[in-house]
């Protein structure tokens, strides 16, 4: 089984991750790393983003010129559905052969986390969806606390994601990260999801 964990900046999805993987052992594939590691080291990717950017995109060295993408990331809103749609096909497939070769070791269930899954199609490939979801004021003092930005800045980049709506038709179950044990609202989902072997984990 295929479990996805998505929601807005500052509920708290890497740390829902987090206890998936620590708690309960279940391996999960982290979106964002993987995005950056894969423009570190996908000659297909570095060869398509260089084309969109230009020869700046990448330094001497190999690695990502950070400044030079970002500079064209924010010139104009287009720019940044243009990477991802470069960026997000590469982590899907990536993702999948990942998620086969942890099934084929015996893993039951396994897990994707992505901020963008509805954008980047990735809901398509799981069998299930948890939304991580806080109050909009703690999910702010989160994302300042975590970031050094200014609450302006985060507003502007929750604004920029999809609404709660969206997330919360397209995805199965709901975790309220607002200060409250999580473990037994993941043990409910798990119970729900007749996954039996997670039941007893720490009642």
């Amino acid at each position: 089984m295929r479990l996805g964990i998505t929601g807005g900046i500052g509920a708290g999805k890497s740390y829902v991750s987090h206890l998936l993987t620590e708690v309960f052992g279940i391996p999960v594939y982290d979106c964002d790393s993987a995005a950056k590691r894969l423009m570190a080291t996908s000659d297909g990717l570095r060869a398509r983003l260089t084309a969109l950017i230009g020869n700046d995109a990448y330094l001497p060295d190999g690695t990502l010129n950070r400044p030079v993408v970002a500079n064209y990331l924010f010139a104009e809103e287009s720019h940044a559905s243009r990477i991802n749609a470069i960026v997000h096909p590469v982590v899907k497939d990536d993702f999948l052969r990942w998620a086969a070769a942890q099934e084929q070791d015996g893993q039951m269930l396994v897990a994707l986390e992505s901020a963008v899954l509805l954008e980047a199609h990735l809901v398509d490939d799981l069998d299930t969806v948890i939304f991580v979801d806080a109050p909009v004021e703690l999910r702010l003092e989160r994302a300042m606390r975590r970031d050094g930005a200014a609450r302006e800045q985060i507003l502007a980049r929750i604004n920029r994601q999809k609404g709660d709506e969206d997330f919360h038709q397209a995805c199965d179950y709901v975790v309220i990260n607002d200060g409250r044990d999580l473990i037994p609202q993941l043990r409910t989902i798990f119970e729900a999801l007749s996954l039996d072997c997670f039941k007893s984990l720490n009642s």
